[in-house]
């Protein structure tokens, strides 16, 4: 992103308590394990790493927007 990272965003974005439950879900091309923790340590909910299918998709939003 040209201003700031996902990173970034996302902690920008979870200093609101207005936002504290919204889902964030990292869609990136890095796969490595350190890349998921550090999405999550953000504040991400969770990580997919590309090359994804469309159900990994599905199937991940459906996980943080089910109540």
């Amino acid at each position: 992103m040209p201003v700031m990272d996902g990173y970034e965003a996302t902690e920008r974005i979870r200093e609101n308590p207005n936002y504290k439950d919204l889902p964030i879900i990292a869609m990136t091309a890095n796969a490595m394990s350190s890349d998921r923790e550090r999405c999550l340590k953000s504040g991400m909910n969770d990580h997919l790493s590309k090359p994804f299918e469309p159900e990994d998709v599905a199937d991940t939003i459906l996980k943080w927007t089910r109540k």
